[in-house]
């Protein structure tokens, strides 16, 4: 019974002693979550305004999607409805572009903002493109570690004195959560450049219409980097502790 007492008392000491030697980190992770919840918002916002926006040429989010593939030479990429809201995707293992029924059916310059970026993605898998590579081969090992790391870090918080590197296999589950952010950066920044390349070149948006679509994505892009920062800014905040511990 006493050593059952002894060790609940440890187990709190050692919370306090965690949350206390890492409020600086704390509150940097604090600050992070709310940049996001700004940048979310002001996406929401700015996509909605977009959606209003009538698309020039009249072509929906399905038609303009088509078209980019087909200047780009590319025939083996199905562009796919898929239910929801703010749901669009490429998928490089089935090799379709889907998007959701607010892109596919709309006409707004959001609209083709959207489908061009994920269109963006299709040309990256066709050209190549290393960090698109290195993320989907990521994918899989990702799907898997999000849906543990939470349990391995409380779990190593409360065995940290008897089984420490229970703890440190969390923080490298959260390394890898980490670099799958940043290596995501390069391949949506790139997605968004070529799409925005393509709907000028092609005449498809010219003007204000694609100073619209370019601060669209942009926003969306922001997203990714807030992210990114969080995930390294959570990673930091584990990392200080299994050092001091």
């Amino acid at each position: 019974m006493h050593g059952y007492t002894w060790r609940t008392i440890n187990l709190f000491v050692d919370m306090e002693q965690f949350l206390m030697s890492h409020s600086a980190q704390f509150f940097l992770i604090i600050i992070v979550a709310v940049v996001g919840f700004i940048v979310q918002a002001r996406l929401q916002s700015v996509f909605k305004k977009y959606a209003k926006v009538a698309f020039p040429g009249g072509l929906t989010g399905r038609e303009v999607a088509e078209r980019m593939l087909c200047d780009n030479g590319i025939d083996d990429v199905t562009v796919l409805s898929t239910p929801g809201r703010l749901t669009d995707h490429y998928n490089p293992a089935t090799r379709t572009v889907n998007l959701s029924p607010d892109v596919y059916n709309g006409n707004s310059v959001s609209a083709a903002a959207v489908a061009a970026h994920e269109c963006g993605h299709a040309v990256q898998h066709a050209r190549g493109y290393t960090p698109l590579k290195f993320r989907s081969a990521m994918v899989p090992v990702m799907t898997f570690s999000s849906s543990i790391v939470t349990w391995v870090i409380i779990l190593g918080l409360v065995l940290i004195n008897t089984f420490p590197a229970l703890f440190w296999l969390g923080i490298g589950l959260l390394g890898a959560s980490a670099l799958f952010s940043i290596v995501t950066l390069p391949v949506e920044y790139n997605a968004s450049h070529r799409a925005m390349v393509w709907l000028k070149d092609s005449g498809t948006l010219q003007g204000v219409e694609a100073n619209q679509a370019r601060e669209a994505l942009s926003w969306a892009a922001r997203t990714y980097l807030v992210a990114a920062l969080s995930a390294i800014a959570t990673l930091l905040y584990y990392l200080g502790f299994a050092r001091r511990s």
